[in-house]
């Protein structure tokens, strides 16, 4: 297998050392290669999905991938495609984000393996130990100060204004290069492109200290992930989109690949999904004749979640999915109400006498008792998928999904959960 070639049929390259040179290279044998995640929250996102399946792609074909969580400079703070300064957290709290982290990174990466065994690192084990003398003499002296202020995540910054703290995370990352090329003859690091000034510092480092001054050292980046319409990959009108399942539900994060744009969802196929390129050429013309019926968007959703959450959790939002969409409420258990409806108006009763009409009114589904009566005579109330019409109804009367929920609908998308005490 060509990896450099599959690499850039999927887009998947941005920025490279000599390509004829690198090539080359992973042509004659395993490669170790790193990527760096520093702890900045207790998950990580799907953010940072694409540089761990880079990895994973790598290890695939053969080669070592290090996994390297930053739990020093994750003390720090990198300021590439940072607006401003970072927020310092402190040590404990990066400790532990750190540990969740890594063993976040060991579901994706097989450190078990006989051949080409996957590697976790922590750069807390060299940078916490440093003394700051013999760092400065030795490391620092390597580090031109014209040629740090031209790099791309400093010169963005200098206007608004960088501290020493941040303007230093370009040393320790390139530090950090040094000493796995030292100890794991790692030879490559890989990341976004915001992070190609860090990485060709650190192959500079590595050709000024190292004793064999000839030997080769890679760098390759790939694109960081935009979406069409102008709305940062990753977020939603809630938040982020975490690879925590507890902090992102398996539900959510299936529809929110659901809701690819078409003219991203070939793109996202490509990066995030181990589909064969010429399998994904046929979904774009489904696209492209077909778009209605979202068979890529589907496909996206079900091989990233099964990836992310496993095969148990994709069946879960795909049932959840379809009684939602399809009908079949009743089949869903209370666990899976309370996942799929997370994030619709909610109210919390314990007064089985009340009324339909004031049910609407207590949940946010119509604002007086008129607009209730309108909606339930008109045929456009729903609970359960049953339509109710008759505004005598009372609550009692109602039977609950797992014995604790109603969802109610108006009209063809508006949900609401009512939950029982």
């Amino acid at each position: 297998m060509d990896l450099f070639k599959e690499l850039q049929a999927r887009g998947l390259v941005y920025q490279h050392t000599d390509e004829e040179v690198l090539r080359k290279r992973l042509a004659a044998g395993p490669m170790t290669l790193y990527c760096g995640y520093d702890p900045t929250a207790d998950s990580l996102h799907i953010g940072h999905l694409l540089p761990i399946l880079v990895l994973k792609r790598f290890q695939l074909a053969g080669h070592i991938p290090i996994a390297l969580v930053g739990g020093g400079t994750g003390l720090i703070g990198d300021p590439s495609g940072k607006a401003s300064e970072r927020v310092l957290n402190p040590k404990e709290v990066v400790e532990l984000w750190a540990s969740k982290i890594k063993k976040q990174l060991g579901h994706f990466l097989d450190f078990e393996t006989k051949e080409s065994p996957a590697i976790i690192a922590n750069n807390y084990d060299w940078l916490g130990s440093l003394q700051v003398i013999e760092f400065l003499r030795d490391i620092g002296k390597n580090f031109p100060l014209g040629a740090m202020l031209a790099k791309d995540s400093v010169e963005a910054r200098m206007n608004k204004g960088i501290s020493y703290t941040e303007f230093s995370y370009m040393i320790l990352q390139s530090y950090d290069f040094m000493k796995l090329n030292e100890v794991y003859g790692c030879e490559m690091q890989v990341g976004g492109s915001d992070q190609w000034g860090n990485i060709t510092a650190g192959i500079d480092l590595i050709r000024r200290t190292s004793v064999n001054q000839a030997k080769e050292i890679y760098g390759l980046t790939m694109p960081l992930v935009t979406k069409s319409d102008g709305v940062k990959f990753g977020k939603t009108e809630s938040g982020t989109i975490w690879l925590d399942a507890e902090k992102t539900s398996p539900y959510k994060f299936y529809q929110f690949w659901m809701n690819t744009d078409d003219r991203d969802v070939i793109k996202f196929l490509k990066f995030f999904t181990f589909i064969s390129v010429e399998e994904i050429a046929s979904l774009a013309l489904g696209v492209e004749k077909e778009p209605e019926k979202r068979k890529a968007q589907r496909t996206l959703a079900i091989e990233v979640t099964k990836l992310v959450h496993g095969q148990d959790a994709l069946e879960r939002a795909e049932k959840i999915s379809n009684a939602l969409f399809g009908g079949g409420l009743k089949e869903l258990s209370a666990e899976e109400v309370e996942e799929g409806f997370s994030e619709v108006p909610s109210a919390t009763i314990d007064n089985l006498e009340i009324g339909l009409v004031d049910l609407l009114i207590q949940v946010g589904a119509v604002t007086s008792k008129r607009q209730a009566r309108e909606a339930i005579e008109s045929g456009a109330i729903y609970i359960n998928d049953i339509r109710y019409t008759n505004v005598e109804t009372s609550v009692a009367q109602l039977e609950r999904l797992g014995g604790k929920y109603l969802v109610i609908r108006r009209g063809k998308k508006n949900y609401y959960l009512i939950k029982f005490n």
